[in-house]
């Protein structure tokens, strides 16, 4: 089972723009993630469409290509960065891992368990999810939703809060249903990122901006692996002030 693990990182971001050369305590948020993902990943790469992060990546001995600025998503981004390096590799990757660029705290054994999901023969595609603990979490509009069958395979991702609980009110939501979010990371045959990235945008990804719904919207299915671990990704400042405090408080341990 040969891996590539992709990170991809654009300049542009709606709330946080360069985000992924923001400092952490000493160390720009993508060298954090891709620190964290190269103790599971021996062949990791990051994928930009900028000078300043490519450079950034070259400074600390990372890996990095430049990719197209015209991606509508990080999977097109991912499939990019593939061709690239498969085209130069003697080796032949089987499965490709999207790292989300802006979630530093991401733990080395969530990627371990999302590789696991591909030791079934039939997964095409997966994904990590965790529990909702909080009501904070519960109506936070940061946040992703995903509800899924009995054998963990998705039925619909969305900014909504999904299932609505119908004659409760929803500050008692979660004592009446356990809700999952979504953390991001993907995992895909690499048939699978091809089909995917060749896909035309849905609907439903374009209403909800969340490209994992055109794959399901074609039909496809999308495995769930279940985390206990927040990786609380950086779309804000006040995400930023709060990993920063995580983190100082994790390295004076």
């Amino acid at each position: 089972m040969n891996i590539l693990g992709v990170i991809p990182a654009r300049w542009g971001s709606e709330r946080l723009e360069g985000k992924p050369l923001v400092d952490i305590c000493g160390k720009t948020m993508i060298q954090r993630v891709y620190e964290q993902a190269s103790k599971v990943l021996e062949h990791l790469v990051v994928a930009t469409d900028d000078n300043r992060i490519f450079e950034n990546v070259k400074s600390f001995g990372g890996n990095v290509v430049m990719t197209s600025s015209h991606h509508n998503t990080g999977t097109n981004r991912c499939l990019e960065a593939y061709e690239i390096l498969q085209k130069d590799s003697d080796i032949k990757f089987d499965f490709v891992i999207n790292v989300q660029g802006d979630e530093p705290l991401l733990e080395p054994g969530q990627i371990k368990s999302l590789i696991k999901c591909f030791d079934d023969p039939e997964t095409e595609l997966a994904t990590l999810v965790m529990p909702v603990n909080h009501e904070a979490d519960l109506f936070n509009e940061s946040e992703v939703f995903v509800v899924f069958d009995k054998n963990k395979k998705a039925l619909y991702f969305s900014r909504s809060v999904i299932p609505h609980v119908r004659g409760v009110h929803k500050t008692q939501w979660l004592k009446h249903h356990t809700y999952f979010k979504h953390l991001g990371m993907y995992g895909f045959k690499v048939e699978s990122l091809q089909k995917f990235a060749h896909l035309e945008q849905t609907k439903l990804e374009l209403i909800e901006s969340l490209e994992q719904n055109r794959w399901l919207e074609n039909g496809g299915v999308i495995k769930i692996e279940i985390s206990q671990h927040d990786t609380i990704p950086v779309d804000t400042i006040d995400d930023l002030e709060k990993v920063r405090r995580i983190v100082k408080q994790l390295e004076n341990k």
